[in-house]
């Protein structure tokens, strides 16, 4: 006999109070400072069903930043043929997101040396190839390795000013954190970029 599909798995929504609760708990602490009592507390569970769901508190933050991730993929295009609309883009995502920059923070902290792969780097190294072969496309060239150094620095600019809010504040002017600043930003990388690519 199958469950009924309108019952709801405990299983499942452990995992997803377990994801949220971690979510918070890594973008303030970072791996190392995060606390699993504090996790479970948030999530209103036994800390024993990190460690049963997930294994370990690292391989919890993992699953929170692939799980970030995904978010991200899911809610903003390929570069395609406007790479400025996709910068536009990303920096209202990352706008609405400011955990998802802080975490991204955290792992290049917490995995800093230059021999350690990340895990699900194979994946990651997939959909970035994804992207350059997306704006190459686009851009009518061949996705090679400048293509990818231009998809380095579409991403970066959109993420700069999540993760220096007090340098952009310090040169642009306390309006930088209004609405008003933020989106006049916004519509500065668009140009930018747009000037950039038409050169």
């Amino acid at each position: 006999m199958s469950p009924r599909k309108d019952v709801k798995d405990p299983t499942a929504a452990t995992k997803t109070a377990l994801l949220e609760a971690a979510r918070t708990e890594f973008a303030a602490y970072g791996v190392a400072g995060a606390r699993v009592d504090r996790i479970a507390e948030r999530a209103g569970v036994n800390k024993e069903r990190i460690y049963g769901h997930f294994g370990s508190k690292e391989k919890l933050f993992d699953t929170v930043i692939k799980s970030a991730l995904d978010e991200v993929a899911a809610a903003v295009a390929m570069p395609g043929k406007d790479p400025a609309e996709y910068v536009g883009n990303l920096f209202d995502f990352y706008s609405a997101h400011p955990d998802l920059v802080r975490l991204l923070m955290w792992e290049a902290l917490h995995y800093r040396g230059e021999d350690d792969l990340l895990p699900g780097q194979e994946l990651r190294v997939d959909k970035c190839r994804s992207k350059t072969e997306s704006l190459a496309e686009g851009l009518g060239r061949e996705p090679d390795v400048s293509v990818a150094r231009m998809v380095f620095s579409l991403v970066g600019m959109a993420m700069w000013p999540g993760v220096m809010p007090q340098l952009a504040r310090i040169t642009v002017g306390e309006e930088a954190a209004t609405p008003e600043g933020r989106e006049a930003l916004r519509e500065h990388l668009v140009a930018f970029v747009r000037a950039a690519v038409e050169r």
